[in-house]
């Protein structure tokens, strides 16, 4: 039997475990209009690093990070990279469609 997915969304950045979920929260706390899924990509430095989608046009890193910092978030669960999509994809079932974002998010 070989998983090819997350049974939990959680990604592992340099030893920390941080909840996808979470980082998703901070985005829909900064942007509420909008909507938001976190995806993980491979980094050879830390394991893993975070990718934001979100269907908020104006979205920056900065002012997430900047967010992150004034609310006690650690930089190490803020996202480096947000990607702007006009819809997050989703599967037949209307769930986010998570293999996906992945697959976009390493291209």
């Amino acid at each position: 039997m070989t998983i090819c997915g997350r049974a939990k969304r959680f990604a592992k950045i340099g030893g920390e475990m941080i909840s996808l979920p979470a980082v998703e929260g901070y985005a829909a706390a900064l942007w509420p209009g909008a909507e938001h899924a976190v995806v993980t990509r491979p980094d050879a430095k830390k394991g893993e690093q975070l990718v934001l989608f979100t269907s908020r046009n104006d979205a920056t890193v900065r002012a997430l990070q900047a967010w992150g910092k004034a609310n006690g978030v650690a930089e190490i669960a803020m996202p480096r990279e947000i990607k702007v999509v006009e819809a997050l994809p989703v599967l037949g079932t209307g769930k986010l469609d998570y293999v996906t974002m992945t697959a976009m998010a390493a291209g």
